[in-house]
């Protein structure tokens, strides 16, 4: 048979057939839909287990210059039928990986750490940095570094940090009634943020009198020479609230102005935003006129230690095996080292002293029996009044200077406050990482001066605002240790340093005027609310302050109560 040809084969075929497979206008293939394919769809691999972590990270793939804006081919695993589904059997399974883990493990929280690294400089053993970059151990529990350069170069960010120190709960200075209203509640940012410009005030009568510092304090500080065992010295002192001063009382009833306090209480209001432990004060509002006070036994009262360190001293509830370094502990060392310092830095003498225009307020030579401290009390005004007061709004405050001295230039009288920094155990817990004062006070004046500013800024804030309100000419600022540091008994005065007051607030970067903003916004609540008495407290955990509306009999008692107490002690 001979071969058919090609036109033979072409007529055999069925005359509704083309070559291929059979013409079909079906879209669905055993339920499931056909998928459009795209040039520019990405194939994978038959199996990528970093598709969903990377999907997840990202959320969406991008590849290529001229894809990067469309979707990946089957990316969306909620709607793309071919997508695995995993079997129930699957559930259990899971990975086990053997191999060890590096030292050098990047994690953050507790008893994580990690290492950065950045470009230029070279670290040691545990550090990296890069240009701008530290490496900084935050505290708390476990391990937390902060970065900032790192491999970002200046300024970058801080990767994964978080505060894990532990709060602590520490109580309120005074025990909050159930029958006190809170009325406002101010947190310390925006306490930050107001401003007010006063002038430097005027005098308007001054009390007491001063005795002449001793110059021979001025010895280079921590040289061997310049110690001197710190002696106790019984002298009337006094610390008398804004309402109960007679002086004050009598300045009111002349009208000579609208808020009255003493440079104590003023000071802790002015430098609130800088207070860690808690606070209060009581306002009283009489017709016009607010007087602001302290109760008696009040914390205000007491010289704070380390209050502002990064690890402040614990409580004995909290740990603190060392009872003496225990915040209450160092407290009341601290109060009664600024109590007899003073003292022993002057000359007292008879003959030698400054007497100011009246006597001294307080003092009665028939009742009292030990002879009166160098104290003069001056009562200076501070014009608070706002451009668009109708009224000018002033203030009067009690102010305290503590001694006197030529001038060697023009040899005019030149008044000062004195103060003492004290140092208990740099190797104790709460220490703030204090440099030991016998061997680096002499050689290294400055940095300890910055790390008792660093610890102590809002004791040191208030100093200086106690100087500036009684136009101190100078600020001594004594530094005294204890003989052994197990004893709190104990002291030796290592040397003085002298400082002016305004410039010292500026070194400190203390803002007046910030502290004159919280006097007038406080001021101004009280002067919008009923005659009354108001206490402000500052919240022993957060930092914020709050003003609450008590009945007028409040604490009342407890003063009666301590009255009974003398009597009893007296009999």
């Amino acid at each position: 048979m001979a071969p058919a040809s090609l036109s033979d084969l072409i007529a055999a075929l069925p005359s509704n057939d083309g070559w291929g497979p059979p013409v079909s206008n079906e879209t669905m293939l055993d339920g499931v839909p056909f998928a459009p394919y795209s040039k520019a769809d990405k194939l994978g691999r038959m199996a990528d287990w970093t598709e969903g972590k990377d999907r997840d990270r990202q959320g969406r793939q991008q590849y290529g210059r001229n894809y990067r804006d469309q979707q990946a081919y089957g990316a969306n695993q909620q709607t793309n039928p071919f997508a695995i589904q995993a079997a129930e059997e699957e559930a259990s399974f899971s990975v086990v990986d053997n191999t060890r883990t590096s030292a050098r493990t990047r994690g953050f929280g507790r008893g994580g750490g990690t290492v950065f690294r950045g470009r230029g400089q070279r670290g040691g053993q545990t550090q990296r940095g890069g240009r701008g970059g530290t490496f900084q151990k935050v505290g708390g529990r476990g391990q937390q570094y902060d970065n900032r350069g790192g491999r970002g170069g200046r300024g970058g960010r801080r990767f994964g940090w978080r505060d894990d120190k532990p709060q602590r709960n520490r109580d309120a200075s005074v025990q909050v009634k159930p029958d006190w209203n809170v009325l406002e509640e101010i947190d310390f940012a925006r306490l930050s943020k107001l401003n007010l410009d006063t002038g430097a005030g005027e005098d308007i009568d001054d009390y007491g009198f001063l005795y002449y510092y001793d110059r021979s304090y001025d010895k280079q500080p921590g040289a061997k020479t310049s110690e001197r065992k710190l002696n106790v010295l019984e002298r009337a002192a006094y610390n008398v609230t804004t309402s109960s001063d007679p002086v004050i009382q009598e300045l009111a009833e002349k009208d000579e102005a609208t808020i009255f306090a003493t440079d104590n209480i003023l000071s802790m209001l002015m430098c609130a935003t800088k207070s860690v432990y808690s606070w209060d004060l009581v306002i009283s509002r009489r017709g016009n006129k607010v007087f602001i006070d302290k109760r008696d036994s009040s914390n205000l009262d007491m010289v704070t230690v380390n209050e502002n360190a990064t690890d402040a001293p614990l409580e004995i509830s909290e740990g603190n095996k060392d009872s003496i370094n225990s915040p209450g502990a160092l407290m009341l060392e601290a109060t009664h080292i600024n109590n007899v310092f003073p003292l022993q830095v002057v000359q007292e003498s008879k003959t030698s002293k400054l007497d100011m225009s009246h006597e001294h307020p307080f003092y009665n030579e028939d009742v009292e029996t030990d002879p009166p401290a160098s104290k003069a009390y001056r009562y200076r005004r501070f014009d608070l009044s706002l451009d668009r007061d109708d009224e000018p709004l002033h203030l009067i405050v009690r102010t305290e200077l503590d001694a006197v001295v030529k001038n060697n230039i023009n040899g005019e009288d030149q008044y000062m406050t004195i103060k003492a920094l004290n140092e208990f155990d740099n190797k104790a817990q709460g220490s703030g990482g204090a440099l030991d004062w016998r061997t680096k006070l002499a050689s290294q004046r400055g940095a300890v001066l910055a790390t008792e500013m660093k610890n102590n800024s809002c004791k040191l804030a208030r100093w200086a605002v106690q100087s500036i309100l009684a136009k101190a000419d100078t600020m001594k600022l004594g530094f005294v240790s204890r003989t052994n540091p197990k004893n709190n008994n104990d002291h030796v005065v290592l040397g003085v340093l002298t400082n002016k007051p305004r410039d010292f607030a500026n070194q400190m970067a203390l803002n007046l005027n910030n502290g004159w903003g919280i006097v007038r916004t406080i001021v101004d609540m009280c002067l919008k609310m009923d005659e009354g008495k108001y206490v402000l407290v500052k919240d022993p955990n957060k930092p914020m302050l709050r003003l609450y509306s008590v009945p007028e009999n409040t604490f009342e008692e407890e003063v009666e109560m301590s009255q009974v107490a003398e009597e009893d002690a007296d009999e």
